[in-house]
């Protein structure tokens, strides 16, 4: 496997990065897409031996070059916050730029749930942001129907990286002093996931094509209400962080964005439910909350 290339989307990312990262360290050849080739991020991938590639999946014209000599694609889209359509445009693209190109294994990652979104409660109503759900379902659907020699999906949990800068920043503001506030509730159980470990599925399935293929994976590796999530934050960082549940006009009017509020809600109305022990068969190594914690506590900033 190591003379084949891997073209990671999202590589200065979470997902994206992980999976970089956990192919670079197995040995393999990665190729980077970015917009910048020289932020920090790509940077730091150029080093470890990352090919880096400027283009953007919104410049379509750009994927060729980008994909010419690739074997696999890890593809991961932002969801569309501007109206523009974003997140189904750039997923098509991407898929049929790589089908073009002959790309052999694509691994796509979407969200848990997906496939079940038309009986959300409320769903009719357009209170879950039908169009996240709809952008990611269609996404799913086109990498099904592509006609890759070999396609898995992935579909992450709470990502625990939203607990660290910078995303905390925006999702998690009142970490910095000690405090999460959130809709959740207290009897709510939030199932997470590391964007390592997405990478490391993501490495396992390029790695076995054979046993990935036409697999659907749901992915989560710890399970914990928020007051738990707290407590482990506090234990593993040496600094008191206290939840505080509150409605979902009062997160408003904390300053959380309100798409964000209704992600919040869903898992009180909805949530995760991963049948964790169906991971067991795949070889790949799991990340507790409390061991992500420990690995990232430089870059989880409370109290300053």
């Amino acid at each position: 496997m190591n003379d084949k290339l891997f073209l990671v989307i999202g590589g200065t990312g979470t997902q994206g990065g992980g999976t970089a990262r956990a192919l670079l360290a197995a040995g393999h050849r990665v190729r980077i897409l970015t917009r910048n080739p020289e932020s920090p991020a790509a940077r730091a991938l150029a080093q470890r031996g990352a090919e880096v590639a400027k283009g953007d999946l919104g410049e379509p014209a750009t994927l060729p070059a980008a994909l010419r000599g690739v074997y696999g694609v890890f593809s991961v889209q932002r969801p569309d916050a501007d109206g523009s359509d974003s997140e189904r445009r750039h997923g098509f693209a991407l898929i049929d730029a790589a089908r073009t190109a002959g790309v052999q294994h694509f691994v796509h990652s979407s969200v848990c749930q997906v496939d079940q979104h038309k009986s959300f409660p409320l769903w009719e109503s357009g209170y879950w942001s039908q169009k996240y759900w709809t952008d990611k379902w269609e996404v799913e659907q086109r990498v099904r129907e592509a006609g890759f020699a070999h396609w898995t999906v992935l579909r992450p949990s709470f990502i625990m990286e939203n607990f660290k800068q910078p995303k905390a920043n925006f999702l998690f503001p009142q970490l910095r002093e000690g405090v999460i506030i959130t809709p959740v509730r207290p009897d709510s159980r939030v199932q997470l996931i590391s964007g390592d470990d997405i990478g490391a599925f993501a490495r396992a399935a390029f790695e076995a094509p054979v046993r990935f293929d036409h697999e659907v994976i749901e992915l989560a590796s710890d399970t914990l209400t928020m007051a738990e999530v707290g407590a482990v934050l506090s234990r593993q960082l040496g600094k008191s962080v206290t939840v505080k549940t509150v409605t979902p006009k009062e997160a408003e009017q904390a300053g959380i964005f309100p798409t964000w509020v209704r992600s919040q809600e869903w898992i009180n109305e909805v949530g995760y439910h991963v049948d964790t022990s169906k991971l067991e068969r795949y070889p790949v190594p799991m990340t507790s909350f409390a061991d992500w914690v420990k690995a990232n506590a430089d870059n989880i900033v409370v109290g300053g």
